[in-house]
């Protein structure tokens, strides 16, 4: 029996229930026998060079790997998942470059092929046992509010993708190219999903001027403190649980709410109209 997350609330307060509780609840879903038996595989089946087609013709071992990556469901893939890894073998590919998503291009630094195999050093491997045990667990979150995944992703994310002494175009174009990351920031900034129609270049120059001017921050990089995390994760469950209300409601009709302590809606609901208006 797999370890169901618990999240008694939805929006912000859900999300500071999740944080507060998260190295408990990681321990025992990570001991549930389902998630340990493939940890253990993952470790058993890459301890020695693994030729690459039978890395892929070894579908378990395809969603274990994939899974570390927050690319779960992608190991029907075979053909793309191959096409990955050739071409990052190739050192005169543009390929990766041009498909700008972080998850793949780190999932094929790690499963590098050489010779036609793929070794992986202990420390390696174990790793990406954890990194697995952890991707897993915010997948079985998402089953509940998938809001609260989306959450953990950028939590766990930002930090490395808009890091200090990276070009700001550069981190630009990882937060675009990344789902979960790219998806809490468009809700956060009020950004329309329509944007990603434009030209990259054109999203990638909204994208800046947006979070420079609602997070008040003089670089891009600066999303990776702290602080900004926390507050790009505020804003995202304030203003996705505002898209909600502002379905059913005029916009008279939430400045009344908001003057009534937003009853009926709850004080989360309340807190998240308030910020929506600033």
């Amino acid at each position: 029996m797999v370890y169901q997350p618990v999240i008694p609330l939805s929006g912000y307060g859900g999300w500071k229930f999740l944080e507060s509780t998260f190295d408990k609840q990681l321990e025992g879903f990570s001991d549930s026998a389902t998630v340990r038996n493939d940890r253990e595989y993952f470790l058993r089946q890459m301890s020695s060079p693994v030729a690459m087609e039978d890395f892929l013709s070894d579908r378990r071992l395809m969603r274990i790997a994939l899974t570390a990556f927050d690319l779960d469901g992608e190991e029907w893939k075979v053909g793309f998942v191959r096409h990955v890894m050739e071409e990052a073998a190739d050192p005169d590919s543009s390929f990766l470059k041009r498909l700008n998503n972080p998850s793949y291009t780190n999932f094929a630094k790690s499963f590098a092929v050489k010779d036609g195999k793929i070794s992986l050093p202990e420390d390696t491997r174990t790793q990406l046992a954890d990194d697995f045990e952890i991707a897993s667990f915010r997948s079985a979150v998402g089953e509940v509010d998938n809001n609260m995944r989306l959450s953990l992703n950028y939590k766990d994310k930002i930090a490395s993708m808009a890091e200090e002494g990276v070009s700001e175009s550069a981190i630009l174009y990882k937060l675009l190219g990344d789902v979960p990351v790219r998806t809490v920031l468009e809700t956060a900034l009020s950004l329309p999903t329509e944007m990603r129609k434009l030209d990259i270049d054109q999203q990638a120059k909204i994208l800046k001027e947006r979070v420079l001017s609602v997070f008040s921050i003089s670089k891009v990089s600066d999303l990776s403190k702290a602080d900004m995390v926390e507050k790009a994760i505020q804003r995202f469950h304030a203003m996705d649980t505002v898209s909600q209300v502002k379905s059913s409601m005029s916009s008279a009709s939430v400045a009344l709410t908001l003057l009534n302590g937003a009853s009926g809606y709850g004080s989360i609901a309340s807190q998240n109209l308030f910020l929506s208006r600033l």
